[in-house]
């Protein structure tokens, strides 16, 4: 496989719960090129033997404050939020190619340097390819409620992603969630608070600078209540 390909799915991977359906997606022409010619620039490498970590640090040509979100879609919220904060670096993680190649289109549109991707599973992403310690904060916006209670345990906020996050955030890092399914709200907090990991989640209101996505939109229509919470990690 060329170092510049990142394959969502891993075999070693096949086993796993996945807290994602991988869907079928049709690529534009547009998006194609883009994942031929702005990968490269934009993505970030897969794994390659011994090196499972990539140098942060060369990628942006900088230091500076990371956040990584998870579940970016077409990478609306990420860019927004990259673009009006170019003082951090922005990381996102997307199985979806479709989603992929149009937050590639965006990043060379709105000219952002502050942005790179990952198209890999996010919880492969947070386990072997960041350092611990290494995030200033970590968003999920949206992610799939898993409705059905037999599919509860595919949920991606559960006790052993809890601690692994906490592991990655520095001691001064947070963890931001929105969603829209007030039971999944419920279990959010309830894992978090037994985690020990995070302080009282506090509702931004209209102050976190994260613009409407198309999940909250959707949601909305339906008339689904929006819960959104920021954790602060605890420092000891």
């Amino acid at each position: 496989m060329d170092s510049n390909e990142s394959p969502a799915d891993a075999g070693s991977r096949q086993r796993e719960i996945r807290s994602y359906v991988l869907r079928a997606g049709r690529l534009t022409r547009a998006q194609e090129r883009a994942l031929g010619e702005l990968w490269p620039r934009f993505g970030i490498p897969a794994a390659t033997p011994g090196k499972a970590m990539p140098d942060l640090d060369a990628l942006f040509g900088r230091k500076a404050p990371r956040i990584l979100e998870i579940g970016i879609g077409n990478g609306a919220a990420l860019l927004s939020m990259a673009a009006a904060d170019p003082d951090r670096d922005w990381l996102g993680a997307e199985v979806h190619a479709p989603g992929i190649g149009h937050c590639l289109l965006e990043i060379e549109r709105l000219g952002l340097g502050n942005v790179r991707l990952f198209m890999e599973d996010a919880v492969g992403v947070l386990r072997e390819r960041l350092q611990d310690r290494s995030l200033a904060g970590l968003h999920l916006f949206f992610p799939d409620p898993w409705h059905k209670k037999r599919h509860h345990k595919r949920r991606l906020v559960q006790p052993p992603f809890v601690e692994l996050m906490a592991r990655k955030l520095a001691a001064d890092g947070y963890f931001h969630v929105a969603t829209d399914w007030p039971p999944y709200a419920e279990h959010i907090a309830a894992v978090l608070e037994a985690s020990g990991h995070f302080g009282t989640g506090i509702d931004p209101a209209s102050g976190s600078g994260r613009p409407l996505t198309r999940f909250e939109a959707r949601g909305q229509r339906l008339g689904h209540p929006i819960w959104e919470r920021i954790y602060p990690r605890r420092t000891a």
